[in-house]
């Protein structure tokens, strides 16, 4: 195997990127870079300092004065400014309001700093909207996962059920319909496949299916398998 490999995930919301990345960092003892716990990290810290989402300035100025580090352990820990955020980030309210966040050029541009920085340590599987397309261009390997918007939403829900979330699956599937087309339509970074991604389609297919099917693709890329 490749020394410092870099494998890119990206795709829609409830695609099942987090969970597949973290599957696939952990059969081949890679580290796994959750680049949507930290824009969440932002969003979460924005809203409970109640800034408006709107003034794109403060949240710029907010986001270079927080601090974000990832644990590099089993339990996968997020921390905002040595505060332990990892249950707090995955609220709906975050979920409908990190999309906003995200499309500030001056706040992707710090979090894509420290996310090449965790990619410059060693081999990392990172997943995303934009990883393989800007993030990590130079990727061995580029799979952009989907699945049908009905399925998303039921995976999305859930996760928020087992967690306490009580939302129904209606108001799920919505949120998720408005972050795909904002995500889809910002200027900056817009949620699209890198032109050589490898698009999946997961509707129907189990976890250790789909990660079976990417560590396959692997191993068939003589230069990384």
């Amino acid at each position: 195997m490749k020394k410092n490999l870099q494998i890119a995930i990206d795709g829609p919301a409830g695609a099942g990127k987090s969970t597949i990345a973290k599957a696939i960092a952990k059969r081949l003892e890679l580290f796994y870079v959750d680049t949507g716990a930290m824009y969440r990290a932002i969003a979460y810290k924005a809203l409970n300092l109640n800034i408006p989402l709107k003034q794109e300035e403060d949240i710029t100025r907010m986001a270079r004065q927080t601090d974000i580090t990832l644990e590099h352990s089993e339990a996968r820990r997020v921390f905002c400014d040595g505060l332990d955020v990892t249950e707090a980030i995955r609220s709906p309210e975050v979920s409908r309001s990190v999309s906003v966040i995200a499309a500030y050029p001056e706040v992707r541009e710090r979090l894509v700093e420290l996310q090449r920085q965790e990619a410059g340590r060693g081999g990392v599987v990172m997943d995303g909207r934009d990883i393989g397309t800007y993030v990590l261009p130079d990727a061995d390997l580029k799979v952009f996962l989907t699945a049908s918007s009905e399925e998303r939403a039921k995976r999305r829900w859930l996760e928020l059920q087992q967690s306490g979330k009580r939302l129904s699956l209606d108001e799920v599937q919505k949120d998720m319909e408005a972050r795909d087309h904002h995500d889809q339509q910002r200027a900056v970074s817009p949620l699209v496949p890198a032109s050589d991604a490898i698009i999946l389609d997961t509707t129907g297919l189990q976890v250790e299916e789909i990660v079976e099917r990417i560590l396959n693709l692997i191993k068939n890329k003589p230069e990384i398998g």
